[in-house]
């Protein structure tokens, strides 16, 4: 067994300074989607702000394994309908 750490990287750093004891990097690899969605589930929007960030997992060495990249990018459309939008509330 082997311990893996999870680190979040979203504008600032949030090391994982406990880790996780999983049997094997495929445990690893489904655990770190797992939290990525309870995280994702849990945000309160800021995911959208155009910002990317990563979940950069590690083991007991600090050897990085693999890391999980996100970034939401609105389509050029939406972008347009928002400022329209804001316009109009002037």
């Amino acid at each position: 067994m082997t311990r893996y750490f999870f680190h979040v990287r979203d504008g600032q750093a949030l090391p994982d300074r406990i880790g996780t004891v999983l049997p094997s990097l495929v445990a690893a690899k489904q655990h770190a989607v797992h939290l990525t969605g309870q995280l994702l589930k849990d945000d309160t929007g800021a995911f959208w702000n155009g910002e990317e960030w990563h979940m950069e997992v590690v083991d007991e060495a600090g050897l990085v394994l693999f890391t999980l990249d996100f970034i939401a990018t609105e389509a050029p459309v939406m972008r347009v309908e928002r400022r329209v939008g804001e316009e109009r509330k002037e």
